[in-house]
């Protein structure tokens, strides 16, 4: 999975003090899922990964009561986010990893068509050997991450 957040929350993320990434949508990915974290403008690279330990979704106020602490958020910031919403998913992260070299836009794009999504989306195998081949640098962290969503 490929998840686009601001660059103060993918930067708490990985320093581990933020552990869970709310979103205004039903997100469906089970636990053990690879992250990564694309941090928008103006950092606008993939920054770093995590795994998803589990997924609540319930009403935006039933996440924000189980999550408050975790979240990296005030309560103002997530009532603004939320607005309108009537479904909403905590994503618990673990194992942050922050990646030495970030793998920029840039990179990504010359490496095949790169669109970054507006909130998250599902990767392919195909997508991750398409980073990987773009930031040989952390492709360690990468591949541990691609054999997790290839079939042995």
């Amino acid at each position: 999975m490929l998840l686009s957040v601001h660059p103060r929350f993918a930067t708490a993320i990985l320093a581990g003090t933020k552990t869970v990434e709310v979103r205004r949508q039903r997100v469906a990915a089970s636990p053990g899922t690879p992250v990564l974290l694309y941090a928008t403008a103006p950092t606008m690279a993939i920054v770093g990964m995590a795994r998803i330990s589990s997924v609540q979704v319930a009403s935006p106020r039933e996440v924000w009561s189980a999550n408050r602490t975790s979240a990296g958020i005030s309560r103002r910031e997530y009532d603004e986010y939320m607005s309108g919403a009537t479904q909403a998913s905590g994503l618990s992260l673990e194992e942050p990893i922050t990646f030495e070299a970030p793998v920029p836009l840039a990179a990504l794009r010359a490496s095949g068509s790169f669109h970054p999504p507006q909130s998250y989306r599902y990767l392919t195998g195909e997508d991750l050997r398409r980073v990987a081949q773009a930031a040989p640098v952390t492709g360690a962290a990468l591949q541990g991450a691609l054999n997790d969503l290839t079939p042995a």
